[in-house]
């Protein structure tokens, strides 16, 4: 399976705030939403989740229009992106307001290869059912039509990553 790079800028989760998942079924889709064209880091999205009183940012992964992927919450806690999920899932976000503009391929291509890591590492199907836009959990457009359209594409290529 090809590599791929996960940039790490050491954010800081007070650790009586954490809580550990004791299993992952679900990777769970998610754009950030905002004016098209808007790229925030993960650090960014880290400062306004805490202003909303969370942890910090709340989903585990963030996928730049460049195809960067940027480590956000610990891959093994629990997150804070799809209530009622968070349990059972890591929280994928890609940059971007996906009900009014297309993701790049670059983002396309490091979701898939980020999809086929965490299949490979906490035994989550390759299927959509395991594989999901947060509105298949909660009424939100998240994560937007364009995302959401391209979910089968996504699960495609990862499988194919995986067998690379």
């Amino acid at each position: 399976m090809e590599a791929i790079n996960i940039t790490d800028y050491g954010l800081f989760f007070p650790p009586e705030r954490l809580v550990m998942r004791d299993r992952t079924a679900l990777a769970v889709l998610h754009h950030t939403g905002g004016a098209p064209g808007e790229d925030p880091d993960v650090a960014a999205i880290d400062d306004a989740h805490r202003g909303l009183g969370w942890a910090g940012v709340g989903y585990h992964y963030l996928i730049r229009k460049s195809g960067a992927v940027e480590a956000g919450r610990p891959a093994l806690a629990m997150g804070a992106h799809a209530e009622g999920a968070n349990t059972r899932s890591i929280g994928i976000a890609l940059c971007g307001n996906f009900c009014e503009e297309e993701p790049t391929a670059a983002q396309i291509e490091s979701c898939a290869m980020l999809i086929a890591v965490i299949s490979a590492s906490f035994g989550v199907a390759l299927d959509e059912e395991h594989i999901v836009g947060h509105r298949d959990l909660a009424a939100t457009a998240c994560p937007g039509d364009a995302l959401y359209e391209r979910l089968e594409e996504i699960i495609g290529k990862a499988v194919w990553y995986q067998g690379e």
